[in-house]
């Protein structure tokens, strides 16, 4: 086992003036998910980061070692209109490779049940790619599956839908 398993690990959620950290865990993501330029690219201006951290619909948590972003996960509060509920979705999670089985995950969604909770969300869901064997097993030891379609619709209009 590595010596990094034995440093502490904090979660702290990001707020607006925490902006090296959310460029951190872009850095992070990019490197998790193999797609530095989806990251890394074209980054928000620090007005946007700003905002987006400032806002009440977006949480970022980040997993620390020794000062150092090793994971972290992005949600959205959805405030839901049926009910005075809202949904929290976590839209991106991930733990670098060298800090990977050490219960990262497993803190920043414990972490993030903690704001749910206060924020009064009645469930927390995920999505996981079909090959993402290791995200299937987490999500299936802290929740219920359900097998669902996603589509993504474009935005922009093609000459298709004329």
């Amino acid at each position: 086992m590595e010596m990094s398993s034995f440093e502490p690990i904090s979660i702290r959620q990001l707020s607006a003036n925490d902006l090296a950290m959310m460029e951190s865990l872009l850095t992070t993501f990019g490197e998790a998910f193999e797609e530095v330029d989806t990251y890394s690219a074209f980054r928000p201006s620090t007005a946007y980061l700003k905002r987006l951290l400032g806002s009440d619909h977006f949480i970022a948590l980040v997993a620390l070692k020794n000062g150092s972003v090793v994971g972290g996960l992005a949600a959205y509060e959805l405030q839901k209109f049926e009910q005075e509920r809202s949904e929290i979705y976590i839209y991106d999670l991930a733990v670098a490779a060298a800090h990977r089985r050490e219960g990262i995950a497993t803190a920043l969604i414990q972490e993030l049940k903690k704001i749910a909770l206060a924020r009064a969300a009645y469930v927390i869901f995920v999505q996981a790619d079909i090959e993402d064997d290791p995200a299937i097993a987490l999500y299936t030891k802290l929740g219920i599956r359900e097998d669902v379609l996603h589509f993504d619709i474009a935005v922009a209009v093609s000459n298709d839908d004329a």
